[in-house]
C-alpha cells in the first residue's frame, strides 16, 4: 500500500478542483495511482450532477461577450438554483467561458434533443450515400459515428471545450454541478454575427 502525501492530494485537487477529504477518498482507493483516482473523481462527479439533475434552476446570469472587433457576440442564460452560487466566481467564470465557446464554435442547438427529426434523417441520408457497398453492421457503425460527429458541431453540449479540446462542454458543466453543489443548465442563447 503506498502512501498518500499532502502533496499527492493537493495536486489531485489542483487537477479536478474536487474538495480535499474526496481526492484524499480517491487516492486512497486507487492506492496511490492518480489517474485512477482522478477517473474516480470524474464517476463521483458524474453521479452526483445526476442526481441534481431534476432539480428547479430558477437563478442565474445573463452573461455577454463581444468579440475583438465588435463582429461576433453572444448572449446566453446559464441557470442554477440559487443567487448566492449565481454571484460565486467560478459560476461567473462558466458563464463567460460558455460564452467563448458559442462564439467561437458557432453552436445551433443547446442539447441533442433539441435537433430536429428532419435535420437528422437528412444527416442520416448523407452518411448512408458516403457508405455505400460496405457490410450493414460497418455502416451501421459508420453512421452513428457521423452523426455524433454531426452533434459536436452543432450541439453546444456536445462541442470540444475551446480552452480544453479533451473535455466537452457537458463534461466543464459537470465538473461545475459537482463542485458547486447545484444543479445547472444553458437555458437559451443567441449568437449574432456582422452579416448573418
Amino acid at each position: 500500500m503506498s502512501v498518500i502525501s499532502a502533496g499527492m492530494v493537493a495536486q489531485l485537487r489542483e487537477k479536478t478542483g474536487a474538495g480535499l477529504l474526496d481526492c484524499k477518498k480517491a487516492l486512497d482507493e486507487a492506492k496511490g495511482n492518480m489517474e485512477e483516482a482522478e477517473t474516480l473523481l470524474r464517476k463521483k462527479g458524474v453521479a452526483s450532477a445526476a442526481k441534481k439533475a431534476g432539480r428547479s434552476t430558477s437563478d442565474g446570469l445573463i452573461e455577454a461577450y463581444i468579440h475583438v472587433g465588435g463582429k461576433v457576440g453572444v448572449l446566453v442564460e446559464v441557470n442554477c438554483e440559487t443567487d448566492f452560487v449565481a454571484k460565486t466566481d467560478e459560476f461567473k467564470s462558466l458563464c463567460r467561458d460558455i460564452c467563448l465557446q458559442i462564439a467561437a464554435a458557432s453552436p445551433t442547438y443547446i442539447r441533442r434533443e433539441e435537433v430536429p427529426e428532419t435535420e437528422l434523417a437528412k444527416e442520416r441520408e448523407i452518411a448512408v450515400a458516403q457508405v455505400q457497398g460496405k457490410p450493414p453492421a460497418a455502416v451501421q457503425k459508420i453512421v452513428e459515428g457521423k452523426l455524433d460527429k454531426y452533434y459536436s458541431q452543432v450541439c453546444l453540449m456536445d462541442q470540444p471545450f475551446v480552452k480544453q479540446p479533451e473535455k466537452t462542454i457537458k463534461d466543464i458543466l459537470t465538473e461545475k454541478i459537482s463542485k458547486l453543489g447545484e444543479n445547472m443548465q444553458v437555458r437559451r442563447f443567441v449568437r449574432y454575427q456582422l452579416g448573418n
